[in-house]
């Protein structure tokens, strides 16, 4: 950081906030970047292309694709994706990354997969695999079985002095466990890192993101739309007159029924000063902390009526406003942890807050819930576990047929049906003590993860994984080197899957700041020659000419600011007071669980699909077992989008002493509609 100026040169904050600015755009380039233990690469710069062809070179010596398992979890990284296998439940694929020092930065392109139900981690070797790269995102989908997508990302010469963008587009088969560069006719998305990819049906939509050049950073706001069943990029033509969002990069592309929905943003604008310094106008950058909300409606037939559709400010926003975090999707919701806000430049550089809250957006509602940690409520009332619904009931039926299986390959080789009980009593056996050891490893507590930005964050199976993350002390990045999972329905605490010290060393550029400092000193003389040329050629003004001046040009000022104000104002007031649509469909009560809300609706939630096939010129198209199949995935998602407004109700009540709320019309036997609804 620069040092203080003893002189009070009026020019040296200026001078100093530019500085500061030049570096926190130096550090946001490396905190998304780690490295690779596999390429080891020398102290010097090198060229960009052929570290890449070493890199090429390397991955080219694999031969198959290989699955291993580790000892320990993968090194340390920042700028990696974690997702959520949408094959297996019970599966988290980490992949690439980098870490700086300070001085060097390293690149990772190594794919691990973590198994939420064993706690292992295993390494996937391919012979056709992405390049190292951070700032990439990965998309998963259904197609194929389970496909994750992944598009662009940035990679660096090792002290950052050139930097590359990668325009690739790789899909990797969860079953399968290979990979393969997307390989498309037409045009495709330009290169970019810090971008967004979300699936809706037969398509992929890409948005945002930025390239950076050593000159400059240029932020992006085009829209990219990806058929998987032509396998074509699209580029989305808007109307000249049309609403679209502001360009940036780090915001948040969730789901939504009719396509995708975005929250918030970082970008940098240039801002040219008023006055002029030795005939020369100031230009600087100056950071755009987005807090606006937008629905993207989507449309798989005709791609040309796709719109974006501004949406009004989220109601309780996290305050202040923060970046370095983006939501993962769960149910209808968005899940937020962590994120920093740069309260003001000041001479010894930027002052940053780190936050460790916790929040869910509710996509529809479009407000926010903070999310708060709290011990098992103690009743009288056997609890029954609830993990998944659906997906649970299909995995003991997928269970049920391996036993099944194994049953007749039994009888095949001469075993008694005494004997495969006793094989199959067991194999639980073990599997139970298994599951027991794991959960006395990992206890739970009641304090959330330290403060921090840009960790990656993933939810599999309705539990809240959260990976990495980095923290600043004065010029030095701290990485976080460890994995928390946090269980979304009950909130009861937060499980650490590994916590390892970050052996990562840096390396202060005392050098470069010494320089960085003279060069200052020099700056200041010469701007104290030029300020005293300058003024010598000044024009002298009398002190009432001067005054008159300033009135003036305050009145202009004052004149114009209403105008351009009261555009902005009426649109803002108008979306702000825009009616919010009540909800027909059944609502859960107080202490009830999903199992619960169900039982206690499902006949009017039956009701609501057959109403909307109606609608949709599509009854009778399906069965009965399809209706309350998707009845149960209505309940759920209705379940989870009113979970934080439950939860503070149940709170109350149990503040007022009530336990538990119960229907007379449902003890009373009435039927299992709607009665107890709240309206």
């Amino acid at each position: 950081m620069a040092k203080k100026d003893k002189k009070k040169n009026p020019d040296k904050k200026a001078r100093v906030a530019e500085k500061s600015a030049r570096k926190s755009a130096q550090k946001e380039k490396k905190q998304i970047k780690k490295g690779s233990k596999d390429v080891i690469i020398d102290a010097d710069d090198q060229d960009i292309d052929a570290v890449l062809e070493e890199y090429a070179r390397k991955q080219a010596t694999f031969l198959k694709v290989t699955e291993t398992v580790l000892d320990t979890p993968p090194p340390v990284r920042s700028g990696a994706t974690l997702t959520p296998s949408p094959a297996n439940l019970n599966e988290l694929f980490l992949f690439a990354g980098e870490t700086f020092n300070g001085s060097l930065a390293t690149f990772f392109n190594d794919l691990n997969v973590y198994n939420t139900a064993t706690g292992t981690w295993r390494a996937i070797t391919s012979p056709n695999s992405p390049l190292p790269r951070s700032g990439h995102w990965v998309c998963p989908t259904q197609h194929s079985g389970g496909t994750l997508w992944l598009f662009g990302g940035e990679f660096s010469s090792p002290k950052q002095n050139t930097f590359y963008h990668y325009n690739d587009f790789w899909s990797f088969e969860c079953k399968s466990r290979e990979w393969s560069r997307v390989e498309v006719k037409g045009k495709a998305p330009p290169a970019r890192s810090g971008h967004r990819m979300v699936g809706w049906k037969n398509l992929i939509v890409l948005w945002g993101g930025f390239q950076d050049t050593s000159a400059s950073t240029k932020y992006m706001g085009d829209l990219w739309v990806f058929n998987t069943v032509q396998y074509t990029w699209t580029q989305i033509v808007l109307p000249a007159h049309g609403q679209r969002p502001d360009a940036r990069s780090s915001f948040s592309l969730l789901p939504h029924e009719q396509g995708a929905v975005l929250f918030g943003g970082y970008s940098k604008t240039k801002v040219t000063s008023a006055q002029k310094k030795g005939g020369k106008m100031q230009v600087s950058e100056m950071g755009n902390i987005h807090e606006d909300s937008w629905l993207l409606k989507l449309d798989q037939d005709d791609l040309s009526k796709i719109r974006w559709e501004r949406r009004k400010k989220p109601g309780m926003s996290p305050n202040p406003k923060r970046v370095g975090v983006t939501m993962a999707a769960h149910k209808g919701r968005g899940i937020m942890f962590g994120g920093v806000h740069d309260k003001a430049e000041t001479d010894e550089g930027l002052d940053s807050i780190f936050f460790n809250e916790f929040f869910a957006w509710g996509v529809d509602k479009n407000r926010f819930f903070p999310l708060v940690l709290r011990k098992p409520r103690q009743n009288n009332k056997k609890v029954v576990e609830q993990r998944g619904g659906r997906r649970d009931r299909g995995r003991e039926a997928e269970e049920e047929l391996l036993r099944n299986l194994a049953r007749l390959e039994a009888e095949a080789v001469g075993k008694s049906a005494e004997e495969i009980q006793e094989e199959e009593d067991r194999k639980k056996a073990e599997e139970e003590k298994e599951r027991l050891a794991l959960l006395q490893q990992a206890e739970l507590t009641m304090v959330l993860p330290s403060p921090r930005m840009h960790c990656a964050l993933a939810v599999q199976d309705d539990v809240l994984y959260i990976y990495g993350g980095t923290f600043e002390k004065d010029d030095q990045e701290i990485l976080f080197d460890e994995m928390y999972a946090i269980d979304l329905g009950k909130l009861d605490g937060v499980r650490t899957i590994f916590s390892r010290k970050t052996e990562i060393e840096w390396v202060d550029s005392e050098s470069e700041d010494d320089e960085d400092d003279e060069d200052d000193d020099e700056e200041d003389s010469e701007d104290e020659e030029e300020e005293v040329e300058v003024e010598a050629k000044k024009p002298k003004i009398s002190e009432e000419e001067l005054a008159a001046r300033r009135a003036e040009k305050a009145k202009k000022k004052a004149d114009a600011a209403p105008k351009a104000e009261e555009p902005v104002a009426a649109e803002e007031e108008e979306l702000e007071e825009a009616p919010e649509v009540e909800d027909p469909r059944p609502h859960p009560r107080p202490f009830e669980s999903l199992r619960e809300f169900y039982a206690r609706t499902s006949v009017e939630w039956q009701q609501v699909i057959l109403d909307e096939l109606e609608f949709k010129g599509k009854s009778g198209t399906k069965i009965i077992k399809e209706i309350r199949s998707d009845a149960f995935d209505a309940a759920e998602e209705k379940w989870w989008a009113c979970r934080e407004e439950i939860r503070a109700l149940e709170d109350e009540q149990e503040e007022a002493g009530i336990g538990e709320v119960v229907s007379l019309a449902d003890k009373s036997g009435a039927g299992a509609g709607g009665a107890g609804r709240r309206r």
